[in-house]
């Protein structure tokens, strides 16, 4: 199993402080914020992986980061996203180096308090599909939100005016060699971007959807208020904690 960084777009909700630097490269309490999705997957036993980045100063993640060796890896990957195609658009620049591979995918700017081990060993042992990763917010019209029958996922919509579920799906996806094909069939959506959701939906009614609720706080970091509340988080409790 392969696990996908993406870590492109142009961060305009955080000018200017990116306009001299990629959003994903901007501190989070201690560390630049692309330490953490990195330690997400290393902690979940994956040690391939590729960064899908863009925009300003995208060399800078080579400067920093490396071949991994701070966080035990042999060799990290890079591609490079050209404007903001989407998620999806994005996830599908790592065809060519995981095709034939699941993969688990992280957001850039997500921050998780645990760890995802358990969940990606269970979609191991799924062998096919896909699986998202959810949590309980106040504030679900601000994300793609999961409409449940028992434990099944039945339909997931993006930033829903007036949603009937409080479970946003956050940014970790998991999905089996299938979903390239499945990029390549989607349609821009009024945003004139690949949208995620839409490939999520399409494993729900291919019947083969999984989901599992995140322990312990989960924030993204991409506006000034989360990314000051994530700072705030990471240094009252730490962040990727493996127990």
């Amino acid at each position: 199993m392969k696990g996908v960084i993406l870590a492109g777009g142009l961060g305009t909700r955080l000018f200017p402080l990116t306009k001299i630097t990629n959003k994903h490269l901007l501190p989070v309490y201690d560390q630049p914020m692309i330490y953490y999705p990195i330690r997400t997957l290393v902690n979940a036993g994956i040690d391939d992986i590729m960064i899908v980045t863009g925009g300003r100063k995208s060399g800078d993640f080579l400067s920093l980061l490396g071949n991994g060796k701070d966080f035990g890896l042999k060799h990290l990957n890079y591609t490079y996203q050209e404007g903001e195609g989407g998620i999806a658009e994005a996830l599908g620049l790592a065809e060519h180096w995981a095709k034939g591979d699941s993969v688990a995918v992280v957001l850039g700017d997500n921050l998780i308090e645990r760890n995802i081990r358990t969940a990606v060993d269970n979609f191991r042992q799924q062998r096919k599909g896909a699986k998202i990763m959810l949590k309980e917010v106040h504030d679900p019209e601000r994300f793609g939100v999961a409409y449940m029958d028992g434990d099944r996922v039945v339909e997931i919509i993006e930033k829903p005016k007036n949603p009937k579920s409080n479970k946003a799906v956050i940014g970790i996806y998991m999905y089996d060699g299938r979903v390239w094909d499945i990029i390549k069939t989607l349609k821009p959506s009024d945003r004139g971007e690949l949208e995620i959701t839409d490939v999520n939906n399409w494993y729900i009614q291919d019947g083969t959807m999984t989901a599992e609720v995140l322990e312990g706080w989960w924030t993204d970091a991409g506006t000034f208020e989360s990314l000051h509340g994530a700072a705030k988080l990471v240094a009252e409790g730490g962040a990727n904690r493996l127990d």
